[in-house]
């Protein structure tokens, strides 16, 4: 298999078939991400791609689903994405989902009628790092678009039937801009679909700008019970049927919850661990995490 620079899948791919498609990240101007900060964005020759699909179906001929990797493929344009599309469908003729990375600037290059040819292909399940729905904390973090683009281009997936799932984080706005943050990221993702919301928490890692601005002082992080406290008010705020995972090696008090249903219990859960926890136990473990992996 060729694999180049650093492999990363979300947990919840776990038995999906790793497939290499891309190398690296488009962008690389978030700034608490140093994931590929020294890797350009390769995209994988076609040849070298059916190598690997050769070797998938010799060991995995029945595989059903397939993660094409790279910070985020979906940065491809139809025409440049699809040819690859159909190879996974030439040799895995079983596999019934092609899902990927991708970012809201992915998807501006693609009109509804190209997404729904995808979705024809087997494309259905992007992992969508949008990180915050809140103007003020986009802006910070340098994500490269507003809560308006995440509206209109979840919007066009919606309309094409694609699935997709969006990554929250906590603590991204700072000390004291949780409760904004989570309370419009909440009023934003209810006006859309996504399949589930995965919850991470920020942690500051040197090579990062953010790690930088902490620093300077130009950034004071939020303390983790103001974190658990955001994740609530994002809890309580979300008014649509999804599932939440806030359960990666980030938080320091893994839980998940379908929502609506299990809104009271979640919430409640958060509390006693802010009221029976100390702050100090949660900064240790914070700073304990040197990586994410």
């Amino acid at each position: 298999m060729h694999f180049t620079g650093r492999t990363w899948r979300p947990n919840y791919e776990s038995v999906s078939c790793i497939l290499q498609i891309t190398s690296g990240c488009t962008y690389r101007k978030c700034r608490f991400c140093n994931l590929y900060q020294n890797e350009p964005f390769r995209l994988s020759p076609i040849s070298e791609f059916e190598e690997d699909l050769k070797e998938i179906k010799n060991y995995q001929p029945n595989a059903r689903r397939v993660f094409l990797t790279g910070a985020n493929p979906f940065a491809l344009s139809y025409e440049r994405l699809k040819p690859y599309i159909l190879t996974v469908r030439d040799y895995l003729i079983k596999c019934q989902n092609i899902s990927m990375f991708a970012s809201i600037r992915d998807i501006k290059n693609k009109e509804v009628w190209q997404l729904r040819k995808l979705k024809a292909m087997g494309v259905n399940g992007l992992s969508i790092g949008t990180e915050s729905g809140d103007d003020e904390t986009l802006l910070l973090a340098n994500k490269g678009y507003a809560s308006q683009d995440i509206l209109e281009q979840c919007s066009k997936l919606d309309e094409a039937g694609i699935e997709y799932y969006f990554v929250y984080m906590t603590g991204l706005a700072g000390k004291g801009g949780g409760s904004r943050n989570a309370e419009n990221s909440a009023e934003l993702f209810s006006r859309l679909n996504p399949y589930f919301i995965s919850v991470d928490s920020l942690t500051l890692f040197p090579g990062t700008e953010l790690f930088e601005m902490e620093r300077r002082g130009e950034f004071i992080p939020a303390g983790e019970k103001e974190r658990i406290r955001e994740l609530q008010i994002l809890i309580e705020n979300l008014q649509i049927r999804t599932h939440l995972f806030a359960d990666s090696k980030s938080n320091f008090y893994p839980i998940t919850a379908y929502l609506p249903k299990e809104r009271d219990f979640a919430v409640r859960q958060l509390q006693a661990v802010i009221d029976s926890t100390d702050e100090a136990q949660m900064e240790q473990y914070r700073s304990s995490l040197k990586s994410l992996e």
